[in-house]
């Protein structure tokens, strides 16, 4: 009877417990964990969404370094209440743990969101480029020495060249960057033969005139360069997916991330961000959390037999 009485006491003078806010109620950081370029696009497009869904803005923080590492590890030590978020394609997760001594990240450090895009790797040469197809890119490098760049060390497109070296036994010169833009330049410049990028950062300069692609190496044609066939169309074994996606830290409440797709998935089918997408060439493919969540692993599991093949040993 006493604590009958406390508690009708402590509810008439408003010291009952406050229900608890519907989630979002303060803005969410998301992380990015690369050098600014489309994915910052499609982010701010999402993140206007995001604001009229939620009345919460979505800020975008940039924490580049170690093919995307440095910003995940913020994500996976940030408090798991869902208002630190990271965008990122899979090599951060799946890939680099594999190759870092301390990566201090894997799968087991987050929950998928939701999958956002597929980021579409290829082989990019300027117009001028004597070579214009893979064939003939191994055919050069049989020649002389290419060199080549990628944003960064590790990161799937260099290994999808390195699936190209595996496959036709050709050495290649591999110069890692911080990011797309600036070995894309460098190609331009003819500093170097040719990048491994992903379709969305050359995409405007093939338009242009200005830069040609080789292959692409997802399973089917980007469907904006439906020309420029496989790796594998052309007789090279060399295929790699780069499935992007949002992640928060493990042990993120349910509630909460089931919020956070059903966000995302609302995302995905406004016209504003489909534009977005479809400016960048990067197909929309939007994937459940926990879809996410169950291929993270699996990828990490295939990268890790990838690598020892490869010959591969973590630094």
């Amino acid at each position: 009877m006493r604590r009958i009485l406390l508690a009708a006491a402590a509810a008439l003078f408003g010291l009952a417990p406050a229900a608890r806010a519907e989630f979002p109620e303060r803005p969410v950081t998301m992380i990015m964990p690369y050098a600014p370029g489309a994915a910052d696009a499609l982010m701010r497009a999402i993140g206007e969404h995001f604001q009229r869904a939620t009345g919460q803005p979505l800020v975008l923080q940039t924490r580049d370094g170690a093919s995307g590492v440095v910003g995940m590890r913020v994500v996976a030590g940030a408090a798991a209440d869902g208002y630190t978020l990271g965008h990122t394609p899979v090599t951060a997760i799946a890939v680099q743990p594999h190759l870092l001594r301390n990566a201090g990240i894997g799968p087991a450090s987050f929950e998928g969101v939701c999958g956002t895009n597929e980021n579409v790797i290829t082989i990019a040469v300027r117009a001028d480029s004597p070579m214009r197809d893979l064939p003939g890119l191994v055919a050069e490098a049989r020649r002389r020495a290419l060199s080549f760049g990628s944003p960064g060390p590790n990161s799937l497109p260099q290994l999808a060249v390195w699936q190209v070296q595996r496959a036709t036994g050709i050495e290649l010169n591999h110069i890692p960057y911080r990011g797309e833009p600036p070995h894309i330049n460098d190609t331009l410049a003819g500093r170097l033969d040719f990048s491994a990028a992903i379709v969305s950062s050359a995409a405007e300069l093939v338009m242009a005139g200005r830069m040609r692609l080789l292959a692409v190496f997802s399973a089917n044609r980007h469907p904006d360069f439906p020309d420029v066939p496989t790796a594998r169309e052309q007789g090279i074994d060399a295929q790699l997916f780069s499935q992007v996606g949002i992640y928060a830290p493990r042990g993120t409440p349910a509630p909460v991330l089931d919020r956070l797709e059903s966000a995302c998935r609302d995302a995905l089918q406004d016209a504003t961000v489909l534009r977005v997408l479809a400016n960048s060439r990067s197909p929309v493919r939007f994937v459940p959390r926990q879809a996410l969540t169950e291929w993270v692993r699996g990828e990490y599991e295939n990268y890790g037999r990838i690598l020892r093949e490869l010959g591969v040993q973590p630094e």
